[in-house]
């Protein structure tokens, strides 16, 4: 076993299309904070958008590189293939008829894995799952009057690779991660992180036979907790010496990230529970308007004209 251990999920990174709709759709429909404007560091004529509780805090966390005119991905092998939410176990027939009312693309819920689950897709066609969760004791984010507080999203409850072979993946989870396996059947398989509760689960979901393709409506990848950055550091030092390729440690300016690809194809990434979000902004004014690290401060200008503005629902129902 690896000295590896994450906590759990720390966030989840997908590719979008339009931004303004990106942001409609998780704030208005799923009722989740924008609470950061950034841009992609490696392409700041891009948005990224995170999503997430009052603070977002880590597993909490759903962020976009909302590509203007990206094509279509497709799911398949080497994907995240759904991204998975808790909300209270009393919830789900309240958001079963909310997604209705509001003509979102959604199924009917079903039994899996012990938990009921209602499987929705936004505008791009990103698979979303919401996961009814009596355990779930986090409060999630009710700064909107649409959604009460007694239904709100609580969080991150998992996510869902997709593979042609689970002995890989299964192999590094396990043993490079050193999570532990709570359930398998056929070819499905629940790994478990810290008490396995929601927001520390990874579903790996084995036979397919076509490779995934990465683009509009696609996962882009998934990250994991470290709690500081010496543990970070630690662990970046076992992947190499198990013969992993990795990055360097990345300053994302709200936590430092690794990444590396599992056998399979999904890309991973460990990121820090630090700084957090209010290091550049009052937890008040989360998300209502651009924030640049120190490095592309001076570009400001130019990077603003490169992007659209963005209308972002407030607390109070107005917007900012």
């Amino acid at each position: 076993m690896s000295g590896i251990n994450p906590a759990g999920l720390h966030h989840v990174t997908a590719i979008a299309s339009d931004p303004q709709r990106n942001v409609d759709f998780y704030t208005t429909v799923l009722g989740l904070r924008l609470v950061k404007q950034t841009v992609n560091f490696d392409a700041p004529d891009t948005y990224h958008l995170y999503y997430g509780d009052e603070a977002g805090r880590p597993a909490s966390i759903l962020t976009f590189f909302p590509w203007i005119g990206v094509s279509a991905g497709r799911q398949g092998a080497g994907l995240t293939t759904s991204t998975a939410f808790s909300v209270p176990a009393e919830s789900l027939g309240w958001w079963q008829q909310r997604l209705a009312s509001l003509e979102v693309d959604a199924d009917r819920p079903v039994q899996r894995d012990g938990e009921e689950v209602l499987r929705l897709r936004d505008p791009d066609g990103l698979v979303i799952e919401l996961v009814a969760s009596p355990g779930d004791s986090r409060s999630g984010w009710d700064g909107l009057a649409a959604i009460p507080a007694e239904h709100a999203v609580r969080g991150l409850h998992s996510v869902e690779l997709s593979q042609q072979s689970l002995e890989g993946t299964a192999n590094l989870l396990t043993g490079l991660l050193d999570m532990r396996l709570s359930g398998h059947s056929d070819n499905r398989a629940r790994f478990a992180m810290g008490d396995g509760g929601a927001g520390a689960v990874v579903d790996v979901v084995g036979g397919l036979r076509s490779r995934g393709l990465r683009a509009g409506g696609t996962v882009h990848h998934i990250a994991f907790r470290a709690p500081d950055a010496a543990t970070q550091a630690r662990w970046r030092d076992e992947l190499i010496e198990a013969g992993v390729a990795v990055t360097e440690i990345l300053d994302r300016q709200y936590f430092t990230s690794i990444y590396f690809t599992e056998p399979g194809g999904v890309l991973l990434e460990i990121a820090t529970d630090s700084p957090g979000f209010t290091v550049d902004e009052p937890l008040l004014d989360l998300g209502r308007s651009l924030k640049l690290p120190p490095w592309l401060e001076p570009s400001r200008e130019q990077i603003q004209r490169s992007l659209p503005a963005l209308r972002v629902p407030t607390r109070e129902g107005t917007e900012g």
